[in-house]
């Protein structure tokens, strides 16, 4: 396994951390997983023995079923890894049972220690904007359970550009603690958070750990151009995320995805992740299953070595438009470009 550091902080993560998404599977999440605790304490071991140290989970997976899962799972041997958790979603029919208010995020986290069997969270992440709560607000909340040891680190998850600058400089005037993180959907057929994401995680220090890093499953080669989709699948339960705007373009990248694979002897899923993990500012890809094989196979991508050509492909497959006022700064102003303006621009071939 490899580690990196989280953004600016000193807290080193392993570049493959598990999802528990798939814990419980109540309500809506039975499309996606229904591991009880047999299931799930055997792919834990799994992971610890690949040297994956950061466990990601939420409040809201199974409304706490997945906390409490993975609380049990690790029972005697939380100081051995890291975990995280969110909140901000709804979870419950209470007026205060959503947001970033004060109260919802310390109540949240307090309710999260005790089903996660711990004094402490390693990363607390809001989960999801909140537009009605003053940012002062959520960031001296969150300053409260670092104060309080309750909360190691603090990021955010699904942030535009400005919602996360916004929060820094309140961090930065009040001298609260700052965001070393940000949770976000980044893959080979969804770039765009190389617009303001990844240049704002380079120039910032943020670290960037990303959710879904195969589309669902879209990009593990197991769907492809003019076959049914596999049962069994997100897809086939009805699960309706990542949207998918040009299904053409889709399988476009999955037919390279798999030529480089078989090349390789791999599976496009280990290319689509070893891509990923060589993007700017990328410190962890936070990686789900429903078995062994899916995580072993998910491994091997830490050892998978692109070549310069490969990545011009996938790349090249791939491609955003440069929207304004990208365009234009790639016009007149690419001879002064900084590292975070690369974030975006290194892969456009020069006008």
């Amino acid at each position: 396994m490899e580690y990196r550091t989280l953004g600016r902080s000193g807290l080193k993560v392993s570049v493959l951390t598990m999802g528990t998404f798939t814990f419980g599977g109540t309500g809506p999440f039975a499309m996606v997983g229904q591991q009880g605790v047999q299931d799930a304490r055997r792919l834990v071991d799994l992971c610890i023995d690949a040297g994956v140290n950061l466990f990601d989970t939420s409040n809201m997976y199974s409304n706490g079923l997945s906390e409490e899962i993975l609380g049990e799972v690790l029972d005697g041997r939380r100081d051995q890894v890291l975990i995280s958790s969110k909140a901000r979603m709804r979870i419950g029919t209470g007026p205060n049972d959503e947001g970033a208010s004060r109260f919802h995020l310390i109540r949240e986290c307090e309710h999260s220690l005790k089903r996660l069997r711990t004094d402490h969270i390693d990363v607390y992440y809001i989960h999801e904007w909140d537009g009605t709560t003053p940012v002062e607000e959520k960031m001296a909340a969150l300053d409260t359970l670092v104060q309080q040891g309750k909360v190691r680190y603090v990021g955010c998850s699904n942030y535009s550009g400005w919602h996360i600058m916004k929060s820094l400089a309140v961090s930065d005037r009040d001298r609260r603690p700052r965001f070393v993180t940000q949770q976000i959907h980044y893959t080979l057929e969804a770039r765009e958070a190389e617009y303001e994401l990844l240049p704002i995680s380079v120039d910032q220090g943020l670290g960037v750990l990303v959710w879904s890093p195969l589309a669902a499953g879209l990009l593990s080669g197991k769907h492809r151009r003019g076959v049914a989709t596999p049962e069994g699948s997100r897809q086939s339960a009805g699960w309706t995320e990542p949207p998918i705007r040009d299904t053409e373009r889709l399988w476009n990248i999955v037919d390279v995805l798999v030529e480089i694979g078989d090349a390789h002897k791999v599976s496009a899923a280990q290319v689509a992740l070893a891509w990923l993990l060589e993007r700017p500012g990328v410190s962890s890809l936070v990686i789900g299953g429903r078995n062994e094989a899916q995580f072993r196979d998910n491994f091997a991508a830490v050892s998978l070595r692109l070549s310069d050509e490969e990545r011009a492909r996938l790349t090249a497959v791939s491609t955003i438009p440069l929207i304004y006022p990208y365009w234009h700064q790639r016009n007149f102003a690419k001879d002064r470009f900084c590292e975070a303006d690369l974030a975006l621009h290194r892969d456009f071939a020069e006008n």
